[in-house]
């Protein structure tokens, strides 16, 4: 987000959601993790609301070439085989690479939360990360089936 207001409402967002959802909170978990991901869910969700929102404004402006980007269609596929394949991963990968790849956090800040060495959030970050890359490519590939 490039807007500071922005930011602060969707942190504040996160913070309602949150503590809303408390009781779906599972005790021994990262509080950290869960509240990254509440965030980044709430921001595709904003994201996806300002795209229908735009559409929406164009369609009822009737405006047949308005100035946008270009399609996006295989970006959206691309990121929707993402989530697809972020849910197939074990949780203790999916968590550090949402704690590094997404909240940015060191490794080292990464091992003090999760309270595990160092060595050990490099090892689950590089296995988690390649079985993300084996899970898109099969994602890239679907399997054909013959129709009739």
């Amino acid at each position: 987000l490039s807007d500071t207001d922005a930011a602060d409402d969707l942190v504040q967002d996160c913070i309602s959601r949150a503590l809303s959802k408390l009781d779906q909170f599972r005790d021994g978990t990262n509080m950290r993790a869960w509240l990254f991901t509440i965030l980044h869910n709430l921001n595709v969700e904003q994201g996806r609301r300002r795209n229908r929102a735009a559409a929406e404004i164009i369609s009822i402006s009737g405006d047949e070439t308005p100035n946008i980007a270009p399609p996006t269609q295989e970006i959206g596929l691309t990121v929707r085989d993402l989530y697809r394949a972020m849910d197939q991963l074990e949780d203790e990968h999916r968590q550090i690479i949402l704690m590094i790849g997404v909240g940015e956090l060191s490794y080292k800040q990464t091992a003090e939360i999760l309270g595990i060495p160092v060595g050990t959030v490099m090892s689950r970050l590089a296995r988690g990360r390649e079985r993300l890359r084996i899970l898109m490519a099969q994602g890239a590939t679907p399997a054909l089936r013959r129709v009739k």
